[in-house]
């Protein structure tokens, strides 16, 4: 009598360790392990049966293999479908105005607008904006401020009273709480021209080709 006692994994048997691009399915793979089975059952060895446990530890791995599959398909199903309502929030954002990290700005209108985003309260926060040559053109004390997003605009004047020539510039936030640095991140308000995705999911094609993600956003006006 021929008799077949290889009690091996499943694991070993079916590739449970090999990658997505395997071409076995896990239809396959099931019916694999039950002719497999059926056919060790028919054949073990009278003095050597197999036992429940090994039987129901095989079943149990094959399961366990068919689950992660099952798993990982509905999680590609819901982030393709987060996307796609993603992509339909982003649309709805194009020709408005949107708060994101960035610290240019200009004198000119809707493009004097800028902020920061304080990771806690400070008793004490100034800004300095740059012009290209990297000159401070002029300095604003805001006092104290709350953690979060904090929103102004700059009237377009330099230190001395002066309107500021045309032109892109840039600023820099300095907040402290009780004499020690707080961190911030700088914000500017873009246009939105257009969305896309790619790589790194939706995101939004601003005016000047500034390129942001949608998680990016701090805040839409």
């Amino acid at each position: 009598m021929s008799t077949v006692q290889d009690t091996s994994s499943v694991s070993s048997l079916f590739g449970a360790g090999t990658t997505a691009t395997s071409k076995t399915s896990t239809e396959e793979t099931q019916n694999r392990f039950l002719s497999l089975l059926v056919a060790q059952m028919k054949n073990q060895d009278p003095l050597n049966q197999l036992v429940n446990a090994q039987v129901t530890s095989q079943m149990a791995q094959l399961s366990t293999v068919q689950g992660i599959e099952d798993m990982n398909g509905t999680l590609a199903a819901l982030a393709a479908s987060m996307g796609a309502n993603q992509m339909g929030q982003a649309a709805s954002l194009i020709g408005r105005a949107v708060l994101v990290p960035g610290d240019s700005i200009s004198p000119a209108e809707m493009e004097d607008v800028m902020g920061f985003d304080l990771s806690r309260p400070a008793d004490q926060v100034t800004v300095d904006i740059f012009d290209a040559a990297g000159s401070v053109v002029r300095s604003l004390n805001l006092g104290p401020r709350e953690d979060g997003v904090n929103v102004l605009a700059w009237d377009g004047l330099t230190g001395n009273g002066a309107a500021a020539p045309e032109g892109r510039y840039s600023f820099k936030i300095n907040a402290v709480q009780d004499g020690q640095a707080v961190s911030s991140t700088a914000l500017h308000l873009g246009l939105v021209n257009s969305v896309s995705q790619g790589s790194q999911g939706v995101q939004l094609n601003l005016a000047g080709n500034d390129r942001v993600t949608y998680s990016d956003i701090r805040q839409i006006f």
